[in-house]
């Protein structure tokens, strides 16, 4: 996905009235699970190559729960859905 792709995906955690990236910023892809599709703004990430735990009401445990995703080896603009946790 080259920058251009990366400017028409809607942010995780984004306002509703203005979901989409914004100029200057650097995003990642989340793939599977049930954030499939969004973009996670990774600008001011203090480790890339770390993976996060995101709250989400959609997945596996309901609100309080969290989505675990974590870089590619090969794409760390590609972010793997690993699972749910409590």
């Amino acid at each position: 996905m080259d920058e251009a792709e990366f400017m028409h995906g809607r942010v995780y955690g984004a306002d509703h009235g203005d979901p989409g990236p914004r100029a200057g910023r650097a995003y990642a892809q989340l793939v599977g699970g049930p954030l499939d599709g969004l973009l996670l703004d990774i600008t001011e990430a203090r480790d890339p190559g770390a993976g996060v735990a995101l709250p989400t009401e959609i997945g596996r445990y309901g609100p309080g729960g969290r989505s675990v995703y974590a870089p590619r080896p090969t794409d760390a603009r590609r972010f793997d859905w690993q699972g749910d946790i409590p």
